[in-house]
């Protein structure tokens, strides 16, 4: 009898809901190819060219989601297989401030209901494209990045301050007792740092 389940049907039927992060890390099954997957630069994830509708199959995949040295993967025990990701796995759509001064934190909720607070572990990274401006990431983990949402991005912008380091004078942002650069700090004439309005 011939097995005519498709991959995503194949990978759905291995997994149970995830009650903890599955260890994807220490997995190694054999790479079985690509599939039609796509994880869109507006989060959407797609299947053979349709949006998957569900969120808990969303986030049951994401939870599966491993960034290999090649390629994204999603692995099981049993089998691997390559998806396409057109920018950042994650987005970033929400952000809540924990405390203030120099131990603030801050804490981003990604279109999968997962919560990543900007630290040492989870560090913040500032990418410039001429198109976009200023792309703000935080590190959720394993090598998977969220793309901070552009509402979301200017809200942590506003949070930006100028700090000196001994590297130069950089505007950046602070969370949990770390600075992430966004850029050198622009210098005026008179070597007063300029507003940014």
């Amino acid at each position: 009898m011939t097995n005519t389940a498709s991959p995503i049907e194949t990978l759905t039927e291995r997994l149970a809901p995830p009650r903890s992060a599955p260890p994807v890390e220490s997995w190694t099954p054999p790479f079985c190819g690509d599939i039609d997957m796509r994880i869109c630069r507006d989060g959407s994830w797609r299947y053979l060219g349709s949006p998957i509708q569900r969120p808990a199959l969303v986030r049951l995949f994401s939870s599966i989601l491993r960034k290999d040295p090649e390629r994204f993967v999603l692995v099981t025990p049993a089998e691997c297989v390559g998806i396409i990701v057109e920018d950042a796995p994650f987005l970033a759509v929400e952000l809540l401030v924990e405390g203030g001064g120099p131990q603030k934190i801050l804490r981003f909720r990604t279109n999968v209901d997962e919560w990543v607070s900007a630290d040492a572990e989870h560090p913040l990274r500032f990418e410039t494209a001429e198109a976009d401006g200023v792309k703000p990431y935080v590190l959720v983990r394993g090598g998977l990045w969220a793309l901070v949402k552009r509402s979301v991005a200017i809200d942590l912008i506003a949070l930006a301050e100028v700090q000196d380091r001994n590297d130069g004078r950089f505007f950046g942002v602070s969370s949990a007792g770390q600075f992430f650069p966004i850029s050198p700090a622009p210098i005026s004439p008179a070597g007063e740092i300029e507003s940014s309005n």
